[in-house]
């Protein structure tokens, strides 16, 4: 549809040349037909399997799904300068085997939205026919569902509902597209919010940013608005209290900034007030590179907890925190800054695994996601008198027959120390930060493999220890406000397992903790599989519910004869 008025698209292939293509758009106001040659460039032997096309005002953006498995796009303006010419137009080269290029049929392609598209098709030559959605911005598959029905090539997308045959079935799949973002693309993201609190935009528009770089439009701009105020004292208006805390930053105490930092907190905010939050914070940190005497410690906390902040803002903030070892600080933009890069992230972690004891208990950290970590007593007595597997595992359980004699001799000592936190709770806080913030795989390995084995074996127990207290309860949660979550506890694991594998296998006394990991993982196992059985019990009984209603109504069945 262009302006309400519909328009009709349709590729034809010339006989006996093979690979030579035309695509036509028909107008009906007013009537008009065009026609454009499909200019293939090094790819002439590719044969379109399927195509799809999305509207907007100035051009059609015309998809096709070729024999090799890549998908092109080419644009054809909407108004032609000439309609009655054979024009040609160039298919560039959008997304790169998609799915398996020795694919006969069953191949479908449509639009989802700018960013998105759906492709039905196998991805691999001997692999079954799946479904998948594809971000054409960053090159990325965001999901796939396998079709192990099989399907008739067609596919269609209407009002966030993709429809589909699948087997003898229409099948109905909702699917709305999340906004793209690289990090949406790569990696993962938070998706717990403190409740009360709203969701804000953590980027500026550099445009109204008061710190703009000396002679940019901008800059000179503003010198000519400041020498024009100068002539015009009479009307010139008060200085706004942004403006003053600047000037108030650049040669005041640190307690009499704090002052005035409070009272303009207390103004009622302005639309643009994360941009003057970014300038205050620009202001401070620039001063502490000129004196490294000056650290306005409790003025940067008050501008974190605003939750106008990113690390893309003011990259600056975090490195201070990391030379001047605030842990405090750290937890703070660990647990509001949702772009902090991966190599910031193993910093921080080696700092809180590194730092003594006796300095923690002395720092003030938020303590919210660890309470009811010390119930252990409850939890063992508890145990003893039921005596019952609580989703399935029991850390005396031995079911591994190869295991090194040293380690079953004093069972009770091995469940004693699994039942009990190996840390403080002020460095358990601090971890679980770590476990909140976003990451992408692929970036944090390589940062990983440089921590010290001693202390990845130390964050391999808290978090054995974790997964023991998630098992221990029935909604396989951890208590207290915004505890780590099991996929989180999940995913940690895996990964400092596979930076450090080689080395932790090595040490002594990690070799208990790997075979408690090993049996723990063994009767998950056992579990997941009974818990299958359970399921499938369940759906039979439904169906015999079923058919228990369904007796005496009318019905007709349909019989396929082939």
């Amino acid at each position: 549809m262009v302006s309400k008025h519909p328009v009709l698209i349709f590729i034809t292939e010339k006989q006996q040349q093979h690979g030579n293509y035309f695509a036509y758009v028909q107008m009906f106001n007013p009537c008009t037909l065009s026609k454009y040659t499909l200019l293939l460039g090094e790819e002439e032997k590719t044969v379109i399997k399927n195509f799809t096309a999305s509207v907007d005002r100035k051009f059609i953006c015309l998809m096709s799904l070729s024999s090799d498995g890549c998908i092109y796009e080419s644009l054809i303006p909407v108004y032609p300068s000439d309609g009655e010419k054979n024009q040609k137009v160039v298919r560039s080269l959008l997304l790169k085997t998609v799915v398996s290029g020795s694919a006969q049929k069953s191949v479908a392609l449509t639009i989802l939205d700018q960013n998105h598209v759906a492709v039905l098709g196998p991805p691999l030559p001997a692999s079954k026919e799946c479904l998948s959605i594809w971000n054409i911005k960053f090159q990325t598959l965001q999901t796939s569902k396998e079709l192990p029905q099989g399907t008739s090539g067609q596919l269609w997308y209407y009002g966030e509902t993709l429809f589909m045959l699948h087997g003898k079935y229409l099948t109905v799949i909702p699917y709305k597209c999340e906004a793209s973002s690289l990090a949406g693309a790569l990696g993962k993201l938070k998706h717990s919010q403190d409740p009360g609190t709203h969701t804000i935009p953590h980027f500026v528009n550099w445009e109204t940013s008061q710190g703009c770089e000396p002679g940019s439009q901008n800059s000179e701009q503003s010198k000519r608005i400041l020498r024009r105020r100068k002539t015009e004292v009479s009307l010139q208006p008060e200085v706004p209290a942004s403006t003053q805390l600047l000037l108030n930053i650049k040669k005041d105490s640190e307690k009499h900034i704090e002052i005035e930092l409070r009272k303009f907190l207390a103004l009622k905010q302005t639309p643009d007030f994360h941009t003057v939050v970014g300038d205050i914070v620009a202001g401070l940190l620039g001063r502490c590179k000129e004196e490294p005497s000056f650290y306005p410690r409790n003025c940067l906390m008050q501008l974190i907890q605003t939750h106008m902040l990113s690390y893309s803002l003011c990259p600056g903030l975090l490195e201070i925190a990391l030379e001047k070892t605030d842990v405090q600080m750290l937890q703070l933009c660990l647990q509001q800054f949702p772009d902090i890069p991966e190599s910031v992230t193993c910093t921080c972690l080696k700092i809180f695994l590194s730092i003594d004891d006796d300095s923690l208990r002395e720092i003030d950290i938020n303590m919210e996601s660890v309470s009811d970590y010390n119930d252990t007593a409850q939890d063992e007595n508890m145990e003893e008198q039921t005596g019952i597997l609580q989703n399935g595992f029991s850390s005396e359980e031995d079911n591994c027959n190869s295991c090194d004699p040293e380690l079953n001799q004093k069972p009770q000592d091995a469940t004693q120390a699994t039942t009990s936190c190996p840390i403080i709770p002020q460095r358990a806080a601090l971890l679980n930060a770590i476990l909140h913030s976003a990451y992408s795989e692929i970036f944090l390995l390589p940062y990983l493999k440089d921590i010290p084995a001693q202390h990845v074996t130390l964050f391999l127990q808290y978090l054995y220890f974790l997964y023991l207290k998630c098992s221990k309860n029935a909604t396989m949660t951890l208590p207290g406000i915004h505890p780590p979550t099991l996929s989180q506890i999940m995913d940690w694991i895996c990964l400092l397992l596979d930076a450090n594998f080689t080395v932790v296998v090595m040490m002594p006394e990690a070799k208990r903790l790997l075979m408690n990991l090993y049996k723990f993982v063994k009767s998950q196992i056992s579990v997941y599989s009974e818990l299958n059985k359970i399921e499938v019990s369940f759906r039979e009984l439904q169906k015999l519910n079923q058919e228990k209603h369904s007796r005496g109504l009318y019905s007709i069945e349909v019989l396929h004869l082939f």
